[in-house]
């Protein structure tokens, strides 16, 4: 049995064709443009996932040794994600800032 078998095998016995691939992308559009039609709009949603695309096809590019190509997509999801995720990363640097300062206070290990 050969790597490619096994790797079928594990995968659940059947890869993806084109047609398969064209197929789900016909049915992701039109999905969108109904949602269009009706009002909704996934951009926000969109919007927060492509950085995690971005990261996972890095990783991907990474893991099958396309070092350049991979480091510059999942550079790009990660300053992507801060760029989304700002507020969150504020907080959270006040936050260790604080509690900083507060075990720096309470430090009973003081030298003068």
């Amino acid at each position: 049995m050969s790597m490619a078998q096994r790797k079928r095998i594990m995968r659940g016995g059947e890869q993806m064709n084109g047609k398969t691939l064209l197929g789900v992308i016909l049915v992701v559009l039109g999905g969108l443009f109904a949602f269009k039609t009706i009002g909704v709009s996934l951009a926000p949603v969109f919007g927060l996932i492509f950085p995690f695309v971005l990261i996972g096809l890095g990783a991907i590019g990474l893991r099958n040794d396309k070092r350049f190509v991979g480091t510059a997509m999942v550079v790009l999801g990660v300053l992507m994600l801060m760029s989304k995720l700002h507020g969150l990363l504020l907080v959270g640097a006040a936050i260790g800032l604080i509690a900083l300062g507060v075990y720096l206070v309470n430090n009973k290990n003081r030298a003068y």
